[in-house]
């Protein structure tokens, strides 16, 4: 997959790039990609490829409700491919070859994205529309993503992963949320991911957690 750097989602980056609201704190972005493979992306993918080949010789043919029935088709296996290679270039640093991708991506409609839009980013909306003349951010999102990748002719999925597949476990973290917009005539995909940290973290608590003989003063000062 390679980067495509493309001047519309940078006002929306710009304003999601650690933006504050208080106790917390938003990140998330925009960024496109061509499905090209680039480094190790084929390696990855032949990976990926035998995985999900292993998986449907273990289903048995009884079992319409698996997971994996719908990738006897190669072609929605190649969609699932360039969204773990997705993944991949947008989390360098974590190692996706071991996540079992296949149960975690969900197809949605453009409903999905933007109800979720609507809930998580609520307050964010509310500091876009002071900034930008009244504009709503869920609108601004809309056309930028629309001008890379044509909403029409694109399926969306979205990411929720477990344990062993979530970048996003770090501490502070209230949420997070990944989006994909796959469009197979650009041969393109627009990612969108954004996630929300809290101020107050696990070292935070810890920091201000009462020591053993405070937490006896305390209880000897109680009421019983």
């Amino acid at each position: 997959m390679k980067f495509l750097e493309y001047t519309p989602f940078d006002s929306i980056n710009l304003f999601l790039d650690n933006l504050d609201l208080g106790d917390c704190t938003i990140r998330g972005n925009l960024e496109a990609f061509s499905c090209k493979h680039t480094g190790n992306d084929r390696r990855l993918s032949i990976s990926l490829e035998h995985e999900i080949l292993d998986c449907l010789g273990k289903s048995s043919d009884s079992d319409h409700s698996s997971p994996v029935e719908h990738l006897s088709c190669r072609s929605s296996r190649k969609t699932l491919i360039y969204l773990v290679l997705t993944l991949s270039h947008m989390y360098p640093d974590y190692d996706f070859s071991a996540v079992r991708a296949h149960l975690f991506f969900k197809e949605e409609e453009w409903e999905s994205f933007t109800e979720m839009t609507d809930t998580y980013l609520s307050e964010a909306s509310k500091q876009w529309a002071a900034t930008n003349e009244g504009t709503s951010l869920l609108d601004s999102m809309t056309n930028v993503i629309d001008e890379v990748i044509k909403i029409g002719e694109s399926d969306i999925y979205s990411y929720n992963p477990d344990q062993d597949g979530d970048p996003f476990l770090e501490k502070g973290v209230i949420w997070s949320i990944n989006f994909f917009f796959y469009n197979r005539k650009l041969k393109r995909v627009v990612s969108f991911r954004c996630s929300c940290i809290s101020k107050i973290s696990g070292d935070d608590f810890l920091t201000s957690a009462p020591s053993d003989g405070e937490e006896e003063d305390a209880l000897i000062d109680m009421d019983i």
